[in-house]
């Protein structure tokens, strides 16, 4: 989980840059050992002159303590901390393949990623530290999918699910690729009938207009001391909030709250997308058989919610769970079922908003809209429902009226009869939501979130199931439900935590009677939807978090991610704030105010082309013109982010081994813009073009130093016209000193070229702090220093960022125009400076000019290109 950044003003240098590691981590790997020795100026006062690879390597030895030290001194009002999202299949099953417990194979795990991350002067905040698979961290996911369960939006039904035969498990939607493979292990997913835990999104789908007396706001609480004591107390405050609230209404949710979130380019309209047109809602129903309640409920969608009083029929899919699985209604819905036709069969259901029965259908279609199984059918909407109902006989009240001003009003609709349709809409959707009968404005496309895994290594789901009871939260105080030691894994089958028998059977705390534990486990998004909560506040007992850490902390400013959670773990991350925000837990509905979408550094991978099955490097024969995989098969190569399940990840030691670590963070940074993806085994190519920059930046420094150390003491007005231009170029483009050089006779003399040398330094702290850090101590050293930026003393990562000279945003009257011919530059032209965007103007400018006169006159141009970036325009002519 990447950490957050808040109130970066005036921050030091060494927070410029958060350091985030793009791909997959592995262990680490032995230093190189280098032959020879050499110094090093910051230890010994002896500058070497050319940046070796010794030098690279003691340079980064002696600094990287001292960085940690100077970022932990500097950090000020900075939270950038670091955790684990340490549950989940990956873990799991590499710790099957090692015969190895999962919980010691990801500490294990932790331990060498931490090292890593250290060993990349990546500075975190570690005592913020969480780790998602911790007791201290998941007693409190507990806490919260309780408070879900207690305001009816986390609940248990059988669905037909995804079910991925490899991993032997269930696979949420989004987790299923557009063929229909596993997002982790590749294989093609298959359908099967599961009794599964849902957390209801859909109510945080869109918003509605709140009724009178809705509970909103602080809550505000009588006076215990103990921190124990006055949890308590506001547990007790925010469970009725949670009965009343989601009663009535939620305030904002998640498509509406878009509008808040400017900067949040492109994933705010992915999500938006994936939310879907917010213009219906569902209903509940109660099924019945002659007559007779058969304890099955049913939700059903309606596009107009306005007309439900008209409704003649509900239909379902021939795919849906009553007909496969273990309701009591399937017998009688299979003995009317006959494919490819409308069948109306003998189960009714009573709609418990509106009291009214109306038959059940099962649909002759193979889809409905979206992702929906279950819609009213309601003849005054739709030509299609109206067809249906009059070849089934079917009965029904009109629900719409056209008055003389052909205005539709609702008619037959009880207290509604009327009202607009748009009146009818608003108050019957919220009337809905105060029964809790439905009324939740959503779309076709969105599901709710489906959170079982019959999987060891996850949060225990904190339920019971008594044969008395029926399913019973486990109390607040009995948490955390601890995860169980189980003797050997296998990865099959069904949940591992069925094998825990001393686990499972316990005691109803209800009544008191034999019970048995829920054996799924939860979804690590569930574990990652809030940790952004835990950072603010990581070692409270008490609490998941105190309200005033998390109103001063959050939201985050910015939040580093990839785009492929756009639409997952960003949304549950929303809607878990959304609801702990109504919950009274927090003062804000969204999580994080700015997204940085970084890319990924995508490894080269190796399936099988028919199965889909991901293959290591040394699984593959390369020796024929195409690779195929050692037991046969033919390969295919793409290169996809990198994962362990996948068998791409990147070793980024092998690359510090050889480079050094401000090589690696240059090069992450230079290979692709933050947003772009890298292409690892095509763009290493890069690698020894950022190490020679690096050493041109050393040879300027060793430059200045060794012009001041053995020439005369600088003066500035020694400089004559053309070197004063150097100078002024210099100062006006400090990448010039990289691009171009520099006399001798400037570098000795020119404040502009030490100050650019020095601020070049500055800003090359932030993302090679060790090579930055021993080029700032040697200019800090230089004789007769002319800038008061090198006198002041200090490490670089001490130092205020720069800014830029008020003169040099002066806008001048005039200015110098280069002129090329051909490609090849020929001199400058001065013109106005109001003048110098419009080609035709400068055309003229320049033809009519000395030079132009010179050069041009009697030439054919064929064409004329002025630069948008940079005073400079090229002439194309025919030689």
């Amino acid at each position: 989980m990447q950490g957050s950044v808040r109130r970066l003003a005036q921050y030091p240098l060494g927070v410029v840059w958060s350091g985030h590691v793009r791909g997959a981590l592995r262990g680490p790997s032995p230093c190189l050992l280098f032959p020879s020795i050499r110094t090093l100026f910051s230890e010994t006062g002896v500058w070497e002159k050319v940046y070796q690879p010794e030098t690279r390597r003691r340079v980064e030895e002696w600094w990287h303590p001292r960085i940690m030290a100077r970022w932990r001194e500097s950090a000020g009002e900075v939270l950038n901390p670091m955790g684990w999202d340490a549950f989940g299949l990956p873990a799991e099953n590499a710790a099957i393949e090692r015969g190895l417990d999962p919980e010691e194979w990801t500490k294990s795990n932790i331990q060498s990623m931490r090292e890593q991350l250290d060993s990349l002067g990546l500075c975190f905040d570690w005592d913020r530290e969480v780790t998602t698979c911790l007791p201290d961290y998941y007693r409190w996911t507990q806490y919260l999918f309780i408070k879900l369960y207690e305001a009816g939006l986390a609940y248990q039904k059988e669905a037909v699910v995804n079910w991925d035969p490899v991993d032997q498990t269930v696979l949420a939607d989004e987790q299923v690729d557009e063929n229909g493979r596993s997002w982790r292990s590749g294989a093609v997913v298959e359908q099967k009938m599961l009794k599964q835990w849902f957390i209801k999104t859909t109510n945080y789908a869109k918003s509605a207009e709140p009724s009178p007396g809705l509970l909103q706001g602080k809550i505000t609480l009588p006076g215990p001391n103990s921190p124990q004591e006055r949890w308590n107390v506001e547990h007790k405050h925010m469970q009725h909030i949670a009965v009343v609230f989601f009663q009535i209404h939620n305030a904002q949710p998640l498509l509406d709250a878009l509008a808040d979130l400017p900067e949040w380019y492109g994933v705010k309209a992915m999500q938006a997308n994936w939310i879907g047109e917010c213009s219906g809602c569902y209903f509940d129903f109660k099924l019945k058989v002659n007559g007779e309640e058969t304890g099955e409920t049913l939700s059903a969608y309606s596009s107009s919610p306005e007309t439900v009083f008209g409704a003649a029929y509900l239909a379902i899919l021939p795919t849906h769970r009553l007909l496969y699985g273990n309701s009591s209604v399937r017998p009688t819905l299979e003995k009317a079922f006959k494919p490819g036709r409308d069948c109306l069969t003998e189960v009714t259901a009573c709609n418990l908003f509106t009291g009214l029965e109306v038959p059940l259908v099962v649909s002759h279609k193979e889809a409905f809209d979206g992702y929906l199984d279950t819609v009213i059918g309601i003849p005054d909407c739709s030509e299609e429902d109206l067809s249906i109902a009059r070849s089934l006989n079917l009965s029904w009240n009109t629900a719409l009226k056209e008055d003389d001003n052909g205005i539709q009003m609702l008619v037959n609709s009880a207290e509604f009869s009327g009202l607009t349709r748009q009146q009818g809409f608003d108050s019957i959707t919220q009337k809905a939501r105060e029964q809790k009968v439905g009324g939740h404005l959503t779309s076709p496309k969105l599901r709710d979130w489906l959170i079982s895994r019959q999987r060891y290594w996850g949060t225990p789901i904190p339920v019971v199931h008594c044969a008395s009871c029926g399913t019973v939260a486990v109390p607040e105080e009995e948490l955390p439900v601890l995860l169980p030691k189980l003797a050997s894994l296998t990865g099959k089958g069904a949940s591992p935590l069925e094998a825990a028998h001393d686990w499972v059977d316990c005691k109803c705390p209800r009544c008191k009677g034999p019970a048995r534990r829920e054996t799924d486990t939860m979804d690590t998004f569930v574990d990652s939807a809030w940790y952004y909560f835990r950072y603010t506040d990581p070692r409270n007992p008490h609490r998941p978090f105190e309200r005033q850490l998390a109103d001063h902390w959050l939201p985050v400013d910015v939040y580093i991610g990839g785009k492929e959670h756009a639409v997952m773990h960003l949304y549950y991350a929303r809607f878990l704030s959304h609801f702990c925000k109504d919950l009274g837990l927090v003062s804000h509905r969204e999580p994080f105010w700015k997204l940085l979408v970084q890319g990924l550094i995508k490894g080269q991978t190796f399936k099988l082309a028919d199965s889909g099955q991901y293959l290591k490097r040394e699984e593959i024969d390369f020796t024929g013109k195409e690779p195929v995989a050692c037991g046969g098969g033919r390969v295919e190569v793409t290169f996809e982010k990198m994962s362990k399940s996948k068998h791409n990840g990147l070793d980024p030691q092998d690359v510090v081994q050889q480079y050094g670590v401000d090589t690696m963070r240059l090069y992450v940074l230079y290979a692709a813009p933050p947003e772009q993806d890298i292409l690892w085994n095509v763009k290493t190519d890069a690698l020894p073009g950022v190490l020679r920059w690096q050493s041109r930046l050393w040879q300027l420094v060793t430059k200045l130093r060794e012009v001041r150390q053995h020439g005369d003491v600088p003066i500035p007005s020694s400089l004559k016209k053309k070197e004063l231009a150097e100078a002024r170029k210099i100062w006006e483009n400090m990448n010039y000193a990289i691009q171009e050089g520099a006399t001798a006779k400037v570098v000795q003399h020119s404040l502009e070229f030490e100050e650019a040398l020095a601020v070049l330094v500055l800003m090359t702290a932030p993302m090679a702090p060790h090579l930055s850090s021993e080029l700032w101590a040697g200019l800090c050293q230089v004789n007769n220093p002319l800038s008061d930026l090198i006198q002041r003393g200090g490490d670089v990562l001490q130092q205020q960022w720069p800014t830029v000279d008020p003169k040099y945003l002066d806008v001048p009257e005039f200015v110098e125009l280069s002129v090329m011919i051909n490609n090849k530059a020929c001199g400058t032209v001065t013109i106005p400076l109001q003048a110098s965007k419009d080609l035709e103007l400068v055309r003229q400018l320049v033809l009519e000019s000395p030079l132009g006169q010179k050069l041009l006159a009697g030439c054919f141009i064929k064409r004329a290109i002025l630069s948008p970036r940079t005073a400079l325009i090229n002439f194309l002519i025919d030689e």
